[in-house]
């Protein structure tokens, strides 16, 4: 008796646990696939002197041969390309779980300004 409530609670702890760490991997993927896109984009820079607009998007550094596609968020949805960025340069906007601008926790943004060191 005592070995099967011992189960049930790892069980229940284990369960309560799961859903916190598949968000925060989820979380760190976007964040691996910002800087993944965010390296298509300066490549593009590097190579054309300017930044895609926002009318080519991101799909133009596949289009040039930058990157081999253009993922979808770890929610479904597509990531947001913004030129000029909010602070120069361009964004690459991952709007979190909820798939709209703002949020807290899961739902937060998530984008290139927060994954890149201050730039001076």
């Amino acid at each position: 008796m005592i070995v099967v409530v011992i189960i049930g609670l790892l069980a229940g702890l284990v369960s309560y646990t799961i859903p916190t760490f598949m968000g925060k991997a989820k979380v760190n993927a976007a964040k691996a696939d910002i800087s993944t896109l965010g390296g298509g984009v300066n490549a593009f820079f590097l190579d054309k002197g300017r930044y895609p607009s926002n009318q080519e998007g991101l799909q133009i550094v596949v289009t040039e041969k930058f990157l081999p596609k253009i993922p979808l968020d770890p929610w479904g949805h597509p990531y947001q390309y913004l030129s000029p960025g909010r602070n120069g340069g361009f964004d690459i906007i991952c709007y979190g779980a909820d798939g709209r601008e703002g949020g807290t926790g899961l739902d937060a943004d998530i984008s290139n300004a927060d994954i890149e060191p201050a730039k001076k």
